[in-house]
């Protein structure tokens, strides 16, 4: 399994829109500070008399040292939201129960799957039951790859999968897009 080092990433990311931020107030200045003559009406200032030489090809527009603060504070928000979602949020995780010779573990499927991670034993028979509230046509059904599994949900109905993992390892499923995922992780029988 990939793993990214996260440390990198997070501090490339920050340097470079520090870069960026730093770059780009003298390129505003130099476009800013090139001379550029107005027409009114038709005749030019020279024509009309008029002091009306604008700087640049935009009018820069001041804006109130709090707006600037306050957009560069939610970007950043934002950036730091995002950041936490894709690379450092952890899915929840759940041990399977076992009821007699199965492992059982009953996943919410709304707007993802809840609990994304479902921990098992190898060599058991383990039942999954999906649970679907949500209406999208991505959550429509759930694939199991490794385990030649596709199987429709149906809109406010448990639907069990069952398999035997005879192997320890993570296996991932999806829905029938691909967009939203979830992991079975199986571990060496403790017996």
């Amino acid at each position: 399994m990939n793993i990214i080092n996260k440390t990198p990433l997070l501090g490339n990311i920050l340097g470079w829109g520090l870069l960026l931020s730093m770059t780009s107030g003298p390129v505003v200045a130099e476009i800013a500070s090139r001379p550029v003559v107005t027409q009114v009406m038709g005749q030019s200032n020279h024509e009309t008399g008029h002091a009306t030489e604008q700087t640049g090809q935009f009018q820069r527009i001041e804006q109130p040292l709090w707006l600037k603060g306050a957009v560069t504070v939610g970007g950043l928000g934002l950036v730091g939201l995002e950041l936490w979602w894709f690379l450092l949020s952890k899915p929840k995780s759940r041990q399977a129960t076992t009821q007699g010779e199965v492992q059982e573990v009953t996943i919410t499927v709304d707007g993802g799957y809840e609990p994304s991670q479902i921990v098992v034993q190898a060599g058991q028979p383990v039942r999954l039951n999906f649970d679907r509230q949500d209406p999208s046509s991505c959550l429509e059904e759930v694939r199991f790859p490794d385990f030649h599994i596709a199987q429709a949900l149906l809109l406010h109905q448990t639907t069990a999968i069952e398999f035997t993992p005879d192997k320890p390892g993570r296996y991932e499923f999806t829905c029938g897009m691909n967009m939203f995922r979830g992991v079975v992780e199986v571990r060496k029988s403790s017996i």
